[in-house]
């Protein structure tokens, strides 16, 4: 079977203190299932005083180990697949900025990324952060890493969330293209918090939560027959129960509405949130533009 060309790829950014395996092998398994080749990018960030009088020996010493991470990369690569197409790309920048680049310059399917599990302050402030800016601004969709994924229950599922917008519409049909490749069924969960003014009582509200659910659902279903959809209504914080319904599954979906600057401060709470609470791979899909 003959590969997708380079217009289409799936971007990994390699960290070079700690190139996680579970995230490679997440991307490898990805590209063999979307028949796609694999881009390794490290980025080498900017040192903090570049006039420093050791700046180009250090920039060297960063440089040559970022070239030992990505030949080191690769080669956990074809392990796992051999045989899989799989560039490398060493560049300098911010990790998160050098990621949207090349993810665009790509036109890549998605970017994969581990997760060094930083504090807040340091997600959004700090050099290095990745996951949360890079969730934020990227133009396809992008996958954390903070585990490896649960492929040995024979049963288990993908979980998409679901709110009834744009953008959610749009990770629920990412949600079942994933599924289809991976014959694994979705669960789609659609959490409701009753507002603190709100005019109708909580039934209405359950029941109408359970209407725009089973409307999104039955529009992806059409479309991939295929694949076995489950649907469930929750109440209580998005965050905390995507959490939950996504314990012990292959990954949780949720869509991104708008584009975040670079410190990915505009995310969004529940993208965000998951990103700290998950224990699967989380897939954050950019909104239709």
């Amino acid at each position: 079977m003959t590969r997708s060309g380079t217009s289409r790829e799936i971007v990994v950014g390699v960290d070079p203190l700690d190139p996680s395996v579970p995230t490679l092998a997440w991307a490898a398994d990805e590209a063999d299932r979307r028949n796609l080749p694999l881009r390794l990018v490290l980025a080498v960030p900017p040192l903090h005083d570049t006039q420093h009088v050791d700046s180009t020996p250090r920039r060297m010493s960063l440089q040559a180990k970022g070239r030992e991470a990505l030949d080191s990369a690769r080669e956990t690569v074809l392990r796992l697949s051999p045989g899989l197409p799989v560039a490398t790309e060493l560049l300098d920048g911010r990790p998160a900025a050098v990621l949207c680049r090349s993810a665009g310059a790509a036109h890549a399917r998605m970017v994969v990324v581990g997760s060094r599990r930083l504090s807040k302050p340091a997600e959004i402030l700090g050099m290095r952060s990745v996951a949360a800016p890079l969730s934020a601004q990227a133009d396809c969709p992008v996958v954390v890493v903070r585990a490896p994924e649960n492929t040995a229950d024979l049963s288990a599922r993908l979980v998409v969330g679901v709110d009834g917008s744009d953008s959610s519409r749009v990770a629920l049909r990412f949600a079942f293209e994933e599924a289809g490749l991976r014959r694994a069924p979705v669960h789609a969960v659609l959490v409701w918090q009753r507002p603190a003014f709100a005019l109708a009582g909580e039934e209405s509200v359950r029941e109408g939560s359970a209407r725009i659910l089973a409307a999104a659902v039955a529009e992806c279903s059409t479309n991939h027959p295929d694949v076995r959809c489950t649907q469930e209504t929750r109440h209580g914080h998005p965050v905390e129960e995507l959490a939950r319904a996504s314990a012990g599954t292959l990954g949780v979906v949720v869509g991104r509405r708008g584009r975040g600057g670079y410190t990915g401060m505009r995310l969004g709470s529940v993208p965000h949130g998951l990103l700290h609470r998950a224990e699967c791979p989380v897939i954050t899909v950019p909104g239709e533009s």
